[in-house]
């Protein structure tokens, strides 16, 4: 024997021992060739059934070889082994020691054979026996667990994966769990690249080899940097690696990145550029989703992109990388980029710069993990967008709140927006913001003093017998809500304070929670004007009173019981402190009790209001139903008992804008935002008998930047439009309860022009979902006697010619008219390929009465062969049209 003797461990003896014993007719000696690595050891071993003590010792010459055997022969039990590791050859050995031995004789060790066993193995890969290197590795890595067993045959493939999963980390890795991203996601666990590094030349070559064989050259890069101490910066190195990988990276650009990582060919570099996009895009989604490692994945995508950063830096490629989807660099100059553009003067036709911007900044990556700050550019552009249109006059009071709940609400939404600012504190793009948002400001300004100009001479002479247009907060009950009341008891949410802005934001939250709009005017939402001054004690004692009325919470209660019981109807109203339920319920059973019933059902919630009043409206830029204390609960409440619901407010609300922390000195003060007294700058005197308090004339400002007490978060009393025009929202959970002659509103149909970069604009539709009665059709126009040009067909329209959609058409029984479907597809195909339901529906007419229904058979006429042409999205109330889809199955094209 003139090899080094092998290292041995107990697991290796004990599977020796395992595979020897059987046959060793009772002997009590074993002579192994190696070295046990812990000097002597005792352990049992199970041996056919029975337990056999062993005892194990290393002795490297005859003397001590001999001597640990006759010991044992003295001292140990009849029954116990002795294992002997030496080096001594057989030659030195009498027969007086060899006699005893198994085999009589000292046994070698098949390494490669061990390996298998410990791996349950009865044979084992050629390739493994030829890689010494591999044998040692799989010896020495053995986890306290054991090897996994995989199957009969040991392959190299198991036993190199079950060697990286115990050497690198994370534990055994399956079949196919190994890829670019998994050695990504390693690269930056603070052990596994350490113990990569402290790994023999030999071993880590060989797992490089293995890994770059199975999972692509990419693998040969990290393990390069891990080796180095480097493993951390892979990920950083990969994103600032794209300024060379690019079509047109520059030989300056590709020598300093050769400063950072260096003898990497470009194809080689390019997937690894990609590899590491790709995992970064991956985090941001799992950093979008809200999940359990939300959080972890933020920190991670954080923690990579400012490495690149500060990589690139280092090698002056920050500009160079300024077209970077990764970099927090590029998203800023992305970001400074737009303020640029958005601090020129807005044009109606040159506003492409500004969206091709802000399409910049939407899609970097990084956008997505700060959704405040995309959301202040967005506005940001939909008020240079505004800003860029004609300015109507006000001509009337009836047209300014119809201008205000269909355009200027929005533009108070995204006002407050803009009014924060940029979330990441960059000075430029806030200086934009900050000019933009007075640009807009001085407009609505303008706006809100012709309203008062208008208000002054309509209050006098403004009643439910001569409302002006207008539809007037104590008429809500009359116009809308006993309407709804025909088909089922509505439930009426009173939302105290809440603004025309803040109703743009719920009506999408409603729709998006599966609740249809509806108004008794096609494609507009509804308004009325409250009293004056705008406060609570008299704007929601006339609306839940049906008529002028100045009250308390008694007052308001009585006048609602009493109106619904001039009209034959039972009512309940509950305020605050009538909500909470006992435990375990969280609404009160009273409450619940009366949404179960037939009465129609009031409830005042507060919360608004009340955080305008304590300070709690902070530096919010929006509202959400969930902020609202009950309100999702008495949704799904509704929903579940088939109400409508009308959310209404009482009044609106200005927020705090005021310049200083003083109020504005002025005699004759009583609130916030009304006081008696001659007017001054920013103030308008009102009287008439829609001022229910102050005798009859008050003093109310019209800017909301005048207050004449002390700050809070918002106010309201004034005569500013958004304090005076009041949102209705008229919410069904099913098309069935809409009332005869009124329509759906879609989404699409309440947003204005300049809010979306591309939006389909809805025509009329053929007829209202639901009409009071039949009608007559309308001749069709004489032909012209000379036509000068063949019109050109639309899409919608070559789709439903061909023989394919007639072969689908033949499986779908009462199809809705050809035309209607090409109309939709058209409009789908206009509003890049998505629309939500209630559009349409809109677009379909009285075709689509059920529009789920009619969803679906749109799907059974499209989705050739079961190929998704036509899906829904967002819990149905998206329809999604895969527009390359659809030319490819019905062979048109656009």
């Amino acid at each position: 024997m003139t090899a080094a003797p092998p290292h041995l461990n107990r697991r290796m003896i004990e599977t020796l021992l395992a595979d020897w014993l059987p046959k060793a007719k009772q002997r009590r000696l074993v002579l192994i060739y190696g070295r046990y690595e812990e000097g002597s050891s005792e352990f049992t071993v199970g041996v056919a059934g029975d337990r056999r003590r062993v005892h194990v010792t290393d002795q490297h010459s005859v003397l001590g070889l001999v001597e640990a055997w006759q010991r044992h022969q003295a001292e140990r039990d009849g029954d116990d082994l002795l294992v002997v590791t030496t080096s001594v050859d057989d030659a030195q050995l009498g027969w007086n020691v060899r006699g005893y031995a198994l085999g009589r004789s000292t046994q070698t060790v098949d390494r490669a054979r061990i390996v298998a066993q410990r791996f349950g193995a009865t044979d084992l890969d050629p390739r493994i026996r030829t890689e010494p290197w591999l044998i040692d590795a799989l010896l020495d890595a053995e986890p306290p667990g054991g090897w996994p067993r995989n199957g009969s045959v040991l392959t190299r493939d198991a036993a190199m994966r079950a060697l990286i999963g115990a050497r690198l980390g994370g534990g055994t890795l399956p079949e196919g769990a190994l890829d670019p991203g998994a050695l990504l996601t390693w690269s930056l666990e603070p052990t596994g690249p350490d113990r990569f590094a402290r790994l023999s030349e030999q071993e880590r070559a060989g797992v490089a080899d293995w890994l770059a064989g199975t999972v692509g050259e990419v693998a040969r890069i990290i393990l390069r940097l891990a080796a180095d101490g480097r493993a951390a910066d892979a990920m950083p190195l990969g994103l600032v690696g794209t300024v060379v990988t690019r079509p047109n990276a520059s030989p300056e650009d590709a020598l300093a990145f050769g400063g950072l990582l260096a003898g990497v060919q470009p194809q080689v570099l390019r997937a690894f550029t990609d590899a590491v996009g790709g995992t970064i895009e991956r985090w941001i989604s799992e950093a979008e989703s809200g999940g359990l490692l939300a959080a972890v994945a933020r920190e991670r995508v954080t923690a990579v992109a400012e490495r690149a950063d500060q990589l690139a830096a280092t090698v002056n490629l920050t500009e160079a990388l300024r077209d970077s989807r990764f970099l927090p660099s590029s998203l800023a100059s992305a970001l400074r980029a737009l303020a640029s553009a958005l601090s020129r003067p807005p044009a109606k036709g040159g506003i492409g710069a500004v969206e091709r911007v802000l399409d910049d900044v939407r899609n970097h990556a990084l956008a997505r993990l700060y959704p405040e700050r995309l959301r202040a550019a967005e506005m940001a552009v939909r008020i240079h967008r505004w800003l860029a249109s004609p300015l109507p006059d006000v001509t009337s009071v009836a047209t300014a709140v119809r201008n205000q709940i269909a355009e200027w609400a929005w533009v108070d939404r995204a006002l407050t927006t803009l009014w924060v600012g940029d979330a990441g504190g960059n000075p430029a793009v806030s200086q934009a913001y900050r000019a933009l948002y007075q640009a807009a400001r001085d407009r609505r300004d303008r706006l809100d003093e012709q309203f008062a100009t208008r208000l002054a001479s309509w209050v006098p002479r403004a009643s439910s017998n001569d409302p002006g247009g207008c539809l007037l907060v104590e008429d809500v009950l009359d116009a809308i809500a006993r309407p709804v009341a025909g088909r089922r008891a509505p439930l009426i949410v009173v939302l105290d304070g809440m603004s025309t802005a803040v109703a743009t934001e719920f009506g999408e939250q409603a729709a998006a929670r599966g609740w249809r709009e509806a108004s008794p005017r096609q494609g507009e939402r509804l308004a009325a004007v409250t009293v004056i001054p705008s406060v609570t004690r008299a704007a929601r004692a006339s609306l839940l009173a049906g008529t002028l009325n100045v009250g308390d919470q008694a007052a308001e209660r009585g006048g609602f019981t009493a109106y619904w019981r001039k009209h034959r109807r039972g009512a309940a109203l509950f305020h605050k402190n009538d909500l909470a339920g006992q435990a375990g319920h969280r609404l009160a059973d009273a409450l619940v009790d009366a949404l179960a019933g037939e009465d129609v059902v009031g409830v005042v919630l507060n919360t608004i209001d009340d955080a305008l009043d304590h300070g709690k409206e902070g530096e919010r830029t929006g509202w959400s139903m969930h902020e609202i204390t009950y309100l999702p609960e008495l949704l799904d409440a509704a929903r579940g008992y088939g109400r409508p619901v009308l959310l209404v407010a009482d009044h609106g609300h200005v927020l705090e804008r005021s310049a200083t922390d003083k109020p504005l000195k002025a005699a004759g003060v009583e609130s916030a935002r009304w006081r008696a007294g001659a007017p001054g700058d920013g103030e308008v005197e009102l009287a008439g008998p829609r001022v229910l308090l102050g005798g009859g004339r008050v003093t109310v400002p019209w800017r909301e930047d005048v207050r004449y007490t002390s700050r809070k978060s918002g106010y309201h009393g004034g005569a500013s439009l958004a304090e005076m025009v009041v949102p209705v929202l008229v919410l069904l959970p099913s098309d069935e309860l809409l009332p005869a002659g009124w329509h759906v509103l879609s989404p699409e149909a309440v947003i204005p022009a300049w809010w979306e970069q591309q939006r389909a604009s809805l025509p009329e539709p053929t007829a209202p979902v639901r009409g009071p009665g039949r009608r007559k059709a309308e001749p069709e126009p004489a032909m012209s006697l000379f036509s000068v040009e063949e019109p050109v067909e639309s899409i919608g329209a070559r789709v439903v010619a061909t023989d394919v959609y007639a072969a689908q058409r033949a499986f779908v029984p009462k199809a809705p008219d050809k035309q209607i479907v090409a109309t939709v597809i058209d409009a789908l195909f206009d509003a890049d390929g998505s629309l939500s339901l209630s559009a349409v529906a809109e677009r379909a007419g009285r075709a689509a009465r059920r529009p789920e229904f009619f969803a679906a058979t749109l799907q059974r006429l499209l989705n050739v062969d079961g190929y998704p042409v036509l899906s829904l999205r967002d819990g149905d109330r998206n329809v999604k049209l895969d527009r390359e889809m659809l030319q490819a199955q019905f062979g048109v094209r656009v």
